[in-house]
């Protein structure tokens, strides 16, 4: 593994996987390389353990990549983020964004709040269940298009495929834009879905929060 962080660009191929799963063309673009070496990069990084690759929820053609974390957690110190406020995205802004926002509110002081692209006319009963179950309360939580907030988006967290690729395409980009790829519970619609959704935004807020600066609070910009 160390052999296989010893190339720059596989160095900084980590360091963007660091708090987000991102795409391969997306990578070419951070990395500043083409995809034929990147694909050579994210082999050797795969055949040690390092990454995992996998479709796109949104749109089956995409693929991602993703740290294996509890591998790179032993080599890898990532850096420090600072944020005036956090925004979580999906697209109905109906499960997932509502309960990693509830979740990084209990967790962290610095303000979350969530949205959708296409936002739903309510909160799905199956989210509020969930939460529940992990004390949290969505009682007065409702759907919120991107472009009503009334915060200026800082950190940008999208926990949809659909809404990250939607993002992507808009010609505003926002200052720092961050990616988990998370599968719809709404698509099961069974409990089960939802808690094991939840588990996974719980373990990726719980990262994200061990990642800010201690001093990080409202007035400061991500870095």
């Amino acid at each position: 593994m160390h052999a296989a962080l010893g190339d720059p660009h596989r160095l900084a191929i980590v360091d963007a996987l660091t708090v987000s799963d991102v795409a391969p063309s997306e990578l070419c673009e951070i990395v500043g390389i083409e995809s034929n070496l990147l694909a050579h990069h994210l082999d050797v990084l795969a055949e040690v353990g390092l990454l995992e690759r996998f479709a796109s929820h949104g749109d089956g053609r995409r693929r991602y990549v993703r740290l294996c974390r509890e591998v790179v957690a032993t080599l890898v110190q990532p850096a420090r983020l600072t944020a005036a406020n956090v925004v979580f995205v999906c697209t109905a802004n109906s499960a997932r964004s509502q309960l990693a926002a509830a979740m990084w509110n209990a967790r962290h002081r610095v303000p979350a709040v969530s949205a959708g692209t296409a936002p739903a006319e309510r909160v799905h009963p199956q989210a509020r269940r969930a939460a529940a179950r992990r004390g949290l309360d969505l009682g007065g939580a409702s759907p919120t298009r991107l472009d009503d907030l009334e915060v200026e988006p800082d950190l940008v967290v999208t926990v949809c495929d659909r809404a990250h690729e939607q993002l992507r395409r808009r010609p505003i980009r926002f200052r720092r834009l961050v990616h988990w790829s998370i599968a719809d519970p709404a698509e099961r619609g069974t409990a089960r879905a939802f808690d094991e959704a939840a588990d996974d935004l719980s373990r990726r807020v719980e990262e994200l929060a061990s990642l800010f600066d201690p001093s990080s609070g409202a007035g400061e910009s991500p870095r």
